[in-house]
């Protein structure tokens, strides 16, 4: 019974090195790049990072990163000079582009349509709402004031929801030491990547909800749309009181179909520049986002870049 034991123990870990070495010679576990706080307190990737990010069980995305000195993922170095046109694209993962080649990110697209004219520096951090952008953009205001023009994400139901910054500890707790020995094997990255864990994960945590408290739950109360509209933008009202914001320089990009009325009046009403791509990308006869994710495929950036470029063209006084 014991050598029964010692060789199913024996032939297991065969089984899990054969499994670890497949997933590796196939690339079906991504790379994940490490996250800090700069001495700003502002986060971002540890720089000089190269890899592959990759999305879907079957490889269905599968794009090459280069994380610059600055701690984003692009192929330009950010250095705003009085002497250059620079553009600033800043945002969440879909500014990031962990879904598209680093070569032909949107900022990329905008500076083909000025036949590399003007450079375009993409701030863009998975998981980025309004306070980290602009608290980014206030720790290095000497960087933003030299950049000519900046265009900010902004998803209304999502990243108004702080009033001011303070550091993800949630994100930063993916750095612990335990976690970083785990990512050494791409075979748990892939089963954590096409969702293996989240059952295990699961009942772990409902487990554990269970021990901790017994007690039945109550309803969830009834939501005030109203209410939350204006506690959104009261945020954004506070964040751009305590981050400060150039009207003049600043544009917000947005979906006006997803946005509040509320705040869209209050753009207005305060001459806050914005772009709807939502019209275009919603409504476009071709897709415009990847087909198991809903981040913009290279036509969805493409419309986006069009829009900057018009916008930037307008901005300019240049003819097309």
């Amino acid at each position: 019974m014991k050598k029964l034991i010692l060789k199913i123990g024996l032939y297991g870990i065969l089984f899990v090195v054969a499994l670890e070495c497949l997933t590796r010679i196939f690339y079906l576990g991504e790379d994940k790049p490490n996250r800090f706080l700069d001495k700003n307190n502002v986060e971002k990737w540890v720089p000089g990072q190269e890899g592959y990010a990759m999305t879907g069980n079957r490889k269905q995305n599968f794009i090459k990163f280069h994380i610059n000195k600055s701690g984003y993922n692009s192929y330009h170095e950010f250095a705003p000079t009085k002497d250059k046109i620079e553009v600033a694209l800043v945002g969440d993962s879909f500014i990031e582009g962990f879904h598209q080649p680093y070569a032909r990110s949107t900022g990329r697209k905008i500076e083909d349509s000025f036949k590399q004219q003007l450079e375009v520096y993409e701030y863009g951090y998975s998981g980025y709402d309004m306070a980290d952008q602009l608290h980014l953009m206030y720790s290095y205001k000497n960087d933003f004031e030299l950049i000519d023009y900046v265009y900010i994400k902004l998803k209304f139901n999502n990243d108004l929801m702080r009033s001011k910054y303070e550091v993800s500890h949630s994100r930063l707790n993916m750095q612990s030491p335990l976690n970083n020995l785990l990512k050494k094997s791409k075979l748990l990255i892939y089963l954590t990547d096409i969702g293996f864990i989240d059952p295990i994960k699961s009942f772990i945590g409902k487990t554990n909800a269970f021990i901790r408290n017994n007690k039945p739950q109550k309803a969830a109360p009834a939501v005030d749309q109203n209410k939350i509209d204006k506690e959104y933008l009261a945020n954004f009202e506070s964040l751009v009181d305590l981050y400060g914001y150039d009207k003049e320089k600043n544009v917000l990009l947005l979906d006006v179909e997803e946005t509040s009325p509320l705040f869209i009046t209050y753009l207005k009403e305060n001459n806050y520049q914005y772009i709807d791509f939502g019209n275009k990308i919603n409504h476009s006869d071709k897709p415009t986002t990847l087909i198991y994710d809903m981040h913009w495929n290279n036509y969805g950036r493409k419309i986006i870049a069009d829009l900057i470029t018009e916008d930037l063209r307008s901005k300019m006084n240049l003819n097309k």
